[in-house]
């Protein structure tokens, strides 16, 4: 008798159906996840997908809850509500990382693939959740702005705290410098000569690119129209002639450009048979003074 009681109880009945509901619109989600996964091949898209289908089935399964315990829900009313004001101040982290969700999903903070620096954290953006953002981290003892390959998760509401710099949101490009120490008496003209061409042939094909972002900039921000094509400079200072080359590189390319440039300019810079020479901070002897020495004999 006591067991067809608790059997026939409405409240045990509700949680049952509520339990069964619950595991089968999460085992729903999780298949249509998996087939999403071997199907869909862009990774950006599989990505938006597998989150709405997440997303989709939270506010299903809540949805759900609420109607079958749509008779309870009226009583709990007094009781939420003077626990309400406990509630917000212990989860106040909780609900601002929320806040900061909805911000970072509505608005152009930034997206998953952007390359962002939170605080002393900068990385790529591989995932945005309700509470935290997971970057994979770049720098730290790594040049170059490559992978360390450390997971960061930082909690959404620091975009409320402290600025967030976006590396590639509306131009996904940076400006970078290179600099060349070259000896007096080089050849000043050649000079240029080299390191232009190392520019065009290197730069020069991701510049249409980079001017076709720069002028949406242009459309979208009071800014000022700024140039996006290689510019080497000069100055002499008490060692060396210091050629600097500036230009724009694809944010993750910083590394490997430079790379092209050096090894490029310095096989062109071989090749001029001593008309260029590279300078350092190796110091030479030109003259030695002259000493005299007068002994005396005891």
């Amino acid at each position: 008798m006591e067991f067809e009681k608790i059997l026939y109880d409405p409240v045990i009945g509700k949680l049952v159906t509520a339990f069964v509901l619950t595991l089968f619109i999460i085992s729903i989600s999780r298949f249509i996840r998996s087939r999403i996964t071997r199907v869909t091949k862009d990774i950006d898209l599989r990505y938006r997908l597998r989150k709405i289908v997440t997303i989709a089935s939270y506010l299903i399964v809540i949805f759900v809850l609420s109607i079958v315990f749509s008779d309870k829900l009226g009583g709990l009313t007094v009781a939420l509500g003077v626990a309400g004001a406990g509630i917000a101040f212990a989860l106040q982290e909780v609900i601002a990382s929320i806040a900061g969700w909805l911000a970072v999903s509505l608005s152009n903070f930034y997206r998953v693939g952007d390359r962002v620096q939170l605080g002393g954290n900068v990385g790529d953006v591989i995932d945005i959740g309700i509470l935290r953002t997971t970057l994979m981290e770049c720098r730290q003892w790594v040049d170059g702005d490559q992978y360390t390959g450390r997971i960061v998760r930082v909690a959404n509401s620091f975009v409320f705290k402290d600025s967030v710099i976006n590396y590639s949101a509306d131009f996904p490009f940076l400006w970078d410098e290179i600099k060349l120490p070259i000896r007096y008496g080089s050849d000043v003209e050649l000079t240029r000569n080299i390191i232009n061409q190392a520019a065009n042939e290197i730069i020069g094909p991701h510049v249409p690119q980079a001017q076709q972002h720069w002028n949406r900039m242009l459309d979208k921000y009071r800014i000022e129209n700024a140039n996006v094509h290689p510019m080497i400079f000069m100055v002499a200072n008490d060692n060396w002639l210091e050629f600097s080359l500036r230009y724009v590189v694809d944010y993750q390319a910083r590394r490997i450009t430079k790379d092209k440039l050096f090894t490029k300019i310095y096989n062109d810079i071989t090749n001029t048979n001593g008309k260029v020479q590279l300078a350092s901070a190796t110091f030479e002897l030109t003259a030695a003074p002259q000493f005299n020495i007068s002994l005396n004999k005891s």
